[in-house]
């Protein structure tokens, strides 16, 4: 791979910009997430939540985002 020309700069994403999961890694997750707020007709109820947790939880730990607290995810801190 080439560098960047001169005068780019690379810089992280914004906040809440994931890299895309190229390999599949957390697809199951997403997809339960996705039928949870289908069936609640897009209200995240608890359930759903926990779902949002388990899908944030695969990424960060695949290191498709950045870990951070669930609180700052809106999400319990309790597992």
């Amino acid at each position: 791979m080439s560098a960047p020309p001169k005068g780019f700069s690379v810089s992280p994403p914004d906040r809440g910009s994931f890299p895309l999961d190229h390999w599949g890694e957390c697809t199951k997750q997403m997809e339960n997430y996705i039928k949870c707020i289908k069936l609640t007709k897009g209200i995240n109820a608890e359930n759903c939540k926990l779902l949002a947790k388990a899908y944030l939880k695969c990424r960060m730990d695949n290191q498709l985002m950045d870990k951070d607290d669930w609180e700052n995810l809106g999400l319990p801190n309790d597992d």
